[in-house]
């Protein structure tokens, strides 16, 4: 919140500056002026404060000059030793109108009504990038399980106990931490779309892998990499140079 003290004895400003302080933290005093002189040339000058703290009697007039003067368009709270201008103070921008000496109640009770009328306004909406988060398409959960048949028999297959995919002449199977080998339900594109991208990677056309399944890396030609996998496999398992930049990231979990 950014203030404006508008006080002609110094000791009084001073004073009305650390009761700000005190009150908001957040309280940023951007400006202090001592006459209708010097609160002109201010405003004429610098971005307008969010709210004013004036003192009406000031030593080159009344501060409600300072109206006739230059725009104002922000609040005021106006301080003076006498109540005699509580009603002139009401028809300009006052929202309140404390006595002297102020204390710090007021001051608390005066930036609260502030706050009050006029509250922080809504963070401004990206349309742009709202616009893009709703033309691009979900991802949808990944599953938990798969349904393996094997003869007349169905087996549903945790996921997670999966270490690896791969195509064998266009046929998709899965093999297990344990070394049991199933076929796939689904495609390797699609088995791409659904599994949990934090935990299974497209090394190539015809591997997806489970990161608890990588037991060593070597460096490979290309900038590709080399998968020691657990329970071996004797297919290939190195990444595509297409992959390669996009698996050092996923490893980083980037």
């Amino acid at each position: 919140m950014k203030i404006l003290i508008v006080e002609d004895e110094p000791a009084t400003a001073r004073r009305m500056q650390k009761l700000l302080m005190e009150s908001d933290s957040e309280t940023e005093i951007t400006g202090i002026t001592d006459s209708i002189e010097s609160s002109v040339a201010w405003l004429k000058n610098h971005p307008h404060p969010d709210l004013a703290f004036m003192d009406i009697q000031l030593a080159d007039g009344d501060s409600f000059d300072i109206f006739g003067e230059v725009e104002v368009n922000f609040p005021v709270v106006f301080t003076t030793a006498f109540d005699k201008y509580a009603i002139e103070a009401f028809k300009v921008n006052s929202i309140d109108y404390l006595l002297k000496p102020v204390e710090k109640p007021a001051v608390e009770k005066a930036l609260a009504k502030f706050r009050k009328l006029n509250p922080a306004p809504s963070p401004a909406i990206d349309y742009a990038k709202l616009a893009a988060m709703i033309q691009q398409p979900s991802k949808p959960e990944a599953p938990k399980r798969m349904l393996v048949r094997f003869g007349d028999r169905i087996k549903a297959v945790d996921y997670n106990q999966i270490a690896y995919f791969y195509t064998i002449e266009k046929q998709v199977f899965c093999t297990t931490f344990t070394g049991d080998n199933y076929p796939a339900e689904y495609s390797l594109d699609k088995l791409d779309e659904l599994l949990d991208s934090t935990r299974f990677f497209r090394i190539n056309r015809s591997f997806i892998v489970n990161y608890d399944a990588i037991s060593a890396m070597t460096s490979w030609s290309k900038s590709r990499v080399k998968l020691t996998l657990k329970p071996p496999s004797t297919l290939d398992s190195v990444t595509s140079t297409e992959r390669s930049g996009e698996f050092k990231k996923w490893l980083t979990g980037r």
